[in-house]
């Protein structure tokens, strides 16, 4: 009897996965199977589902990049996955994990980004975070990072929350950046449908030192593994864009708000790792935008690590580029 429980258990564990976030009181979501969630966005054969149904591979060679999009568009709610990225020389590479709804309205669409960026050998990996409301794309509220970890070396997960009230992203538990609603940004706060999507795919273009080291095939397939799915939102009709269903259960919610013990991991990382922000870029904005907060600690750190940009200099020459499917500024 002790062993059927106990099998009886494991079993549970197994079907019930779970990713757990917050600090305090713990809050508990759901991992699904990739093909309860997702659907091939394009690829062919370079997007490959594992034997298990809760890994997919996202592959980028000479003929074509890769990605997945959500099978259900959500207004509001928390999402995740485990993504761990290829190594080696990865220059012009990128691997995108984000929210859109640029197919619904081409002209004012809402986005929320995380886009990992290649690099040449011996150099890291960097993140960048972005949000876009209502084709707010000349402005562009881009922040970038390095990491504490090696994201080649294992799966990390990397999760969104969106609200009404805010953004934050997050790095395993670390939230990494808040971005408050406020009544300056009016619609430039994403706030239209938006579904999931993921990408691998050719920057060459922009995305290592502006250009300068492009993707080299000779180290293809590039590959990016996702797994630990979590799609916990509201989701909406396709057709009137009305919502369906708020995925609000008692024991699963998602989080409110940054406790301050997370506050105080945000900013530790965001003074150690944190290499660009847009509220402190003098060469695009002679002002900050309105909803920027500045931190004197932080103008100084940023200056001393880049005094053109963040002390004053050239004009900066924003352009706008494919994504895989989506578009993206720099």
């Amino acid at each position: 009897m002790k062993n059927m429980n106990m099998n009886m258990y494991i079993q549970f564990v197994l079907i019930w996965s779970f990713v757990v976030l917050g600090h305090g009181l713990s809050r508990n979501l759901p991992i699904i199977s990739f093909d309860e969630g997702y659907s091939q966005l394009f690829g062919d054969d370079n997007l490959m589902v594992l034997k298990d149904g809760n890994s997919v591979h996202l592959s980028l060679d000479e003929r074509t990049g890769s990605g997945f999009v959500s099978q259900d568009l959500y207004l509001h709610g928390f999402f995740s996955a485990s993504i761990k990225l290829p190594a080696d020389y990865t220059a012009g590479v990128v691997v995108a994990f984000y929210m859109s709804n640029g197919d619904t309205f081409e002209k004012n669409h809402d986005e929320i980004d995380f886009e990992f960026l290649g690099n040449i050998r011996g150099k890291e990996w960097r993140i960048q975070t972005n949000i876009y409301g209502n084709g707010s794309t000349k402005v562009g509220r881009e922040e970038r990072y390095g990491l504490w970890f090696d994201p080649t070396d294992d799966y990390h997960q990397y999760s969104i929350l969106w609200t009404k009230a805010h953004i934050i992203f997050y790095v395993d538990d670390v939230a990494i950046r808040e971005i408050k609603r406020t009544e300056s940004m009016g619609g430039d706060f994403p706030s239209k449908p938006m579904t999931l999507y993921a990408t691998i795919w050719d920057a060459s273009e922009w995305a290592t030192n502006g250009g300068k080291y492009k993707v080299n095939y000779k180290y293809a397939p590039y590959i990016a593994e996702f797994s630990n799915f979590v799609l916990h939102g509201c989701t909406v009709d396709p057709v009137d864009l009305t919502s369906l269903k708020c995925e609000d259960a008692p024991n699963t919610k998602i989080p409110t708000g940054i406790t301050p013990s997370q506050r105080a991991k945000m900013e530790s990382f965001r003074k150690k790792h944190m290499q660009y922000s847009y509220c402190y870029d003098k060469r695009r904005y002679k002002t900050p935008p309105s909803e920027c907060v500045i931190n004197p600690k932080e103008a100084e750190r940023l200056k001393r690590f880049d005094p053109v940009t963040f002390g004053g200099g050239r004009a900066h020459h924003g352009k706008s580029h494919r994504r895989g499917q989506a578009v993206a500024a720099i």
